[in-house]
């Protein structure tokens, strides 16, 4: 199936007086997630489920050979982690995108790019 494409939300500066409304989105277990990446994406995550559920984030090569996955990190019920951010070297697919996925849909992401000053 195809990946599904999430929209980063920028980081308000500290000129925005009224803040950022943000939507967590529930993953698509199967089809899997993906953002472009820029190099200042981080990935909040939320379980919302009633027992532990997993995320993934796929990394690959980097000059060095270099590979690591943020594999199967196991997130309590209600719990809340944040991922990045991610620089491009290493997390870029080849498409330039950052893929990750949940263990189910009762888990909840949304992007954030950072601002850079």
């Amino acid at each position: 199936m195809a990946r599904i494409l999430h929209t980063a939300v920028a980081v308000p500066g500290s000129q925005n007086f009224t803040g950022t409304v943000i939507t967590l989105t529930a993953a698509t277990p199967g089809s899997e997630e993906e953002v472009v990446l820029t190099g200042t994406e981080m990935i909040l995550a939320q379980n919302t489920h009633a027992s532990a559920q997993t995320v993934t984030v796929t990394s690959v090569n980097d000059p060095f050979g270099r590979t690591k996955d943020i594999a199967a990190v196991s997130m309590a019920t209600g719990e809340f982690r944040i991922f990045g951010p991610f620089n491009t070297t290493g997390w870029a697919q080849t498409n330039g995108k950052l893929n990750f996925e949940a263990s189910d849909a009762n888990v909840k992401f949304v992007v954030f790019k950072l601002a850079l000053p």
